[in-house]
């Protein structure tokens, strides 16, 4: 047996400036990132809605640059239903962009790693294959948005 990605849903996150809460040398720099309003729409999943307002990124940017990502935020489908989603992951960049991201810019695109896994909570039984099911997610930070592909793993 081998795993397949199948795409689920992407979600398009509109998200505030980051809030700076501290730094050092040894912890890195932490900020919490205001989740705003945001679409998610369906692919293999047909899922089609919103993001509820009051979602919130928090991350910790670790001294080499390396990221560590804890999302949390709550989809309303257009039909009425909804789940929460919380988001865990690393967004890492080269050596080169480590003081990049420290200082609260934003690398390229194209010279990071940002994946997630990412755990639902689900109000209705018909939400059920994203609770029997293992996601990934695999992400692009943008000036004032957050892109998201969730990828199912199938096996067959």
């Amino acid at each position: 047996m081998e795993p397949r990605l199948v795409k689920a849903f992407d979600i398009k996150a509109k998200v505030d400036k980051p809030i700076f809460i501290g730094q050092d040398s040894k912890t890195g720099r932490r900020q919490m990132i205001k989740v705003t309003e945001g679409q998610i729409s369906g692919a293999a999943l047909p899922f089609n809605g919103i993001l509820l307002p009051g979602g919130v990124d928090s991350q910790v940017i670790r001294p080499d640059g390396r990221a560590e990502i804890s999302a949390r935020y709550g989809v309303k489908l257009d039909d009425g239903r909804s789940f929460y989603i919380q988001n865990d992951g690393i967004r890492t960049v080269p050596p080169e962009y480590a003081a990049t991201v420290l200082s609260g810019e934003i690398a390229p695109a194209d010279v990071y790693y940002f994946c997630t896994k990412p755990e639902f909570e689900i109000y209705d039984e018909s939400l059920s294959i994203l609770k029997n099911r293992l996601f990934i997610c695999c992400a692009q930070r943008l000036p004032d948005s957050v892109v998201l592909g969730y990828y199912m793993i199938e096996v067959k």
